[in-house]
């Protein structure tokens, strides 16, 4: 579905879920990697459509992440974020737009 009220997603929707689905699981591994097993990492995507022209660019996209690491320090877990968002696959793809994040260690 493109916009509306209809059921169904739209492009720009896919593309948000698979861009929180990989940063996730960039940041899982890395977390892993680093001796911290996350208990919980929920991210949400959130992509802007921008006029552009004659159509349409996706110019922003916000991550908005929560999680629950054991021993582990909110600045290390926003640092260790902030890695996975710029290894992530995705997020690399979309290297012409504005990508932030927004983390928060639960407790």
């Amino acid at each position: 579905m493109r916009f509306g009220d209809q059921k169904g997603a739209n492009p720009e929707e896919l593309l948000a879920a698979a861009h929180s689905g990989c940063f996730n699981m960039a940041l899982a591994f890395g977390l892993t990697k680093a001796g911290k097993v996350p208990d919980e990492l929920r991210t949400t995507a959130k992509v802007t459509v921008e006029s552009d022209g004659d159509g349409f660019s996706i110019k922003k996209i916000r991550l908005e992440l929560k999680g629950r690491v054991p021993g582990m320090s909110a600045e290390d877990f926003k640092k260790a974020a902030e890695g996975a968002k710029a290894g992530c696959p995705v997020s690399k793809l979309f290297k012409g737009a504005e990508i932030t994040l927004d983390a928060e260690l639960l407790k």
